[in-house]
């Protein structure tokens, strides 16, 4: 092979991914001794990882052109390709528009937890040891996006979920930092187990593991075996994604992995677990025309969206807030791809791709706090805007665009989904789409309140005495929040570009399941759909209004719901004054509002809600693993009669 077809961009996809893991194993070659200079332990080995990550995110930018704007699917066999009896024998990487998609998430946001890293590890031990962890869990990621074989996806899972495992417990001295990687382990452990599974009983059942070989014989022959198989894939791919009942994996995790992690964790793995969805309900098994795999996604996202955020709010810690959050955008995700819509499919890739940007840049700026402060505890802190100017811009830019406030990014993604929710319900006269819009804007809603909370807990009122000293973070680490700040405002601003360039072609190729298959060379029947993504815009003030109007009566609807039980608080004598009608506030003790009053109205009207998430949340491993597996049996129950 020459230089020049060396350099065909063909080539680039497994360049992309190699690059990562021969990342990890020239960091390892390196040794362990640390560096000499004590603001960078890592020495080399740091400049390795960030080149890597850069050199991949690179390769897969140069395929933008022939892939999403050329429409081409890039089908690469390793090794030699044989067909044996008229099946694949080979691992394939196929790259269409949508791995591509989630791969440029994924190339971006791990090159930019690298640069933020430099400086933000230089006080932890086994430093050398984080950047293998660190390209082996990109790499693995990354693998998994592009791969065209099924069991090469199992491999890479278990790539990416013992990394993701190490990088959890990495900081021993963490509270709680070994409990969460054990935790992760075992849910994680069978959540890998389950897909293992899946993919052994189709290949029982069909001889191959070629993820388009699959697509072009599954439809049409599914019997008990291949329902199996689907119940098995979905929930190990539920488990990557940690939407409910996987979500309080996502929170403890991110509690305790360092901030350049919980970005990978929050915008990296969980766009995993939603890849694989959607491999799984379009592509593998085609079900996405069921009203029943519609009504399954939609709701499980919505319960999702509104379970996750209330959780939220009762949070006390900065992490583990910003981790419920997002779990409750990744419910917005699962929303829209279950509409099974082209502008569902557009609009849901559009707020994967803001909840990377919004989600990686709230989570850098907690780092940030953490890094100079000591603490994620929202009881502690206060004032930090007079020392952190710099950090609270950008970590308002992210508030802002987590919440959907124009004309940040989360805004524009929102009002798509909106939009696309209430266009399928008109189209099917099903009032339950109706239903899922209001829940996602009740939660928006609720996102807002909540980042005030965290706003005002954290960068504003009065500024703790031991906090005198604390100073801006290190240049490394404002570029990196600064890239994605950058981000949330171009991508918010320029939606029809994003589109265009971006999710559309994502969204066409998801609906393009036949051209997936003939790229690979086997026989498809199925017909490429005309592909309509007809929205009424964005950027249109009317639109506006009427996003306003829904949200006041969305949170009428909310506060009705929670209404207060006058009879229930007046009786006893005992009884506080800031619970009776028409009182004008708070006793004195709580005038200066903290984090965890801030919203004590609310949580005292919900507080039989808050009750029961308290008690079913209990932190124990033997719980969790029990809701995987009644998790399992419902998804086996309902595959078994709806498809």
């Amino acid at each position: 092979m020459n230089f020049t077809n060396m350099m065909d961009y063909h080539h680039f996809p497994i360049y992309a991914v190699m690059v990562l893991f021969l990342g990890a194993f020239v960091t390892m070659v390196c040794g362990t001794r640390p560096s000499k200079n004590p603001n960078n332990p890592a020495g080399l080995r740091a400049w390795i990882a960030l080149c890597a990550t850069g050199v991949s995110l690179l390769l897969l930018v140069l395929l933008i052109k022939p892939v999403m704007l050329g429409g081409e699917t890039i089908a690469y066999w390793m090794g030699s390709r044989g067909i044996a009896g008229g099946y694949a024998i080979g691992i394939a990487l196929e790259v269409d528009a949508l791995s591509l998609f989630f791969a440029l998430l994924i190339a971006t946001a791990v090159f930019v937890s690298a640069i933020y890293s430099i400086r933000y590890m230089v006080h932890d031990d086994c430093v050398p040891q984080y950047y293998v962890l660190y390209c082996l869990l990109a790499g693995g990621v990354l693998g998994l996006v592009l791969s065209g074989d099924i069991f090469n996806m199992f491999v890479m899972v278990e790539i990416l979920t013992f990394a993701a495992v190490a990088l959890t417990a990495f900081r021993t001295r963490v509270y709680g930092a070994l409990e969460a990687a054990f935790k992760y382990l075992v849910v994680g452990c069978m959540g890998s187990s389950a897909i293992l599974t899946g993919v052994i009983l189709l290949y029982a059942q069909y001889h191959t593991l070629n993820l388009a070989q699959l697509a072009s014989l599954i439809p049409g022959s599914m019997n008990n075996a291949t329902k199996l198989a689907f119940a098995f894939l979905y929930i190990g791919f539920s488990t990557k994604a940690f939407i409910v009942p996987f979500h309080p994996l996502a929170a403890d995790a991110h509690g305790a992995a360092p901030a350049s992690i919980s970005v990978l964790i929050s915008g990296v793995l969980t766009k995993s677990g939603i890849y694989g969805i959607i491999r799984l309900t379009w592509f593998l098994f085609q079900t996405m025309e069921l009203g029943a795999m519609q009504f399954m996604l939609v709701f499980i996202g919505s319960v999702s969206m509104f379970v996750c955020v209330t959780m939220a709010l009762a949070q006390h810690d900065f992490k583990r807030l910003l981790a419920y959050h997002s779990i409750s955008q990744i419910g917005y995700v699962l929303t829209a791809v279950g509409l099974s819509t082209a502008l569902g499919v557009s609009a849901g890739l559009y707020h994967a791709m803001n909840h990377t940007l919004f989600k990686g840049l709230l989570f850098l700026a907690a780092g940030a706090v953490l890094h100079e402060t000591g603490t994620t505890d929202l009881g502690k802190l206060g004032g930090l805007s007079k020392k952190m100017p710099h950090t609270t811009v950008l970590f308002l830019i992210g508030a802002f665009s987590i919440s959907g406030v124009p004309p940040f990014n989360g805004f524009a993604s929102k009002w798509l989904i909106y939009q696309a929710a209430y266009q399928r319900a008109v189209e099917t006269n099903n009032i339950g789409f109706l239903a899922a819009a209001v829940v996602a804007l009740v939660t928006s809603t609720l996102t807002l309140a909540s980042f005030v909370k965290v706003t005002q807990s954290v960068f504003f009122g009065q500024l703790p005495p031991e906090y005198e000293n604390v100073k801006e973070v290190p240049f490394g680490m404002r570029l990196a929040m600064g890239i994605l700040a950058v981000l949330c405002v171009l991508t918010g601003i320029f939606p029809n570009t994003v589109m265009s360039v971006l999710t559309e072609p994502a969204a066409r190729a998801v609906a393009s399941v036949g051209e997936y298959i003939m790229a690979m060379g086997f026989k498809a029947t199925v017909p490429t759909p005309e592909v309509s993504f007809a929205h009424v815009g964005v950027w249109t003030p009317v639109n506006w209004l009427l996003i306003l109007c829904i949200a006041l009566l969305a949170l009428t609807v909310a506060a009705l719901a929670g209404r207060y039980d006058q009879v229930s608080a007046s009786q006893g004598e005992n009884v506080e004054t800031k619970y009776q009608l028409f009182y004008g506030g708070e006793q004195n003790v709580y005038s200066q509002v903290g984090g965890g009053d801030l919203f004590w109205g609310f949580k005292h009207n919900w507080r039989h809600y808050f009750d029961f998430m308290h008690d079913l949340h209990s932190g124990v491993v033997n719980d969790y693993a029990l809701w995987a597996v009644v998790a399992l049996a419902l998804a086996i129950m309902y595959m078994m009669i709806a498809l």
